[in-house]
């Protein structure tokens, strides 16, 4: 069981954002989430949005830092990863 964290390299709002997510389980991401004082309202279905600014304090808290690439692997591998169709679908 792991939470990962990737590069933060997504403009969004004036700022760079990195994907938190786990490898195993939802519920585990959220607890970890919680801990870390990540609003709910950063949760975008499979994944936490975080800003740049959070990255090496949430890898100090125990997040895995990984590329991007090796973050999407591991997701699709959970069985946790949520399509762009479903995403759209979820939003409607």
């Amino acid at each position: 069981m792991a939470i990962l964290i990737d590069d933060p390299q997504w403009p969004a709002h004036g700022r760079l954002w990195a994907h938190l997510v786990s490898d195993t389980d939802l519920d585990e991401l959220h607890a970890f989430a919680a801990a870390a004082g990540i609003p709910s309202r950063a949760f975008d279905l499979d994944h936490y949005d975080v800003p740049d600014e959070r990255h090496a304090d949430l890898v100090a808290a125990g997040a895995e830092h990984v590329g991007g690439k090796e973050l999407v692997r591991r997701l699709r591998a959970s069985g946790l990863r949520i399509t762009a169709r479903e995403r759209r679908d979820a939003r409607r």
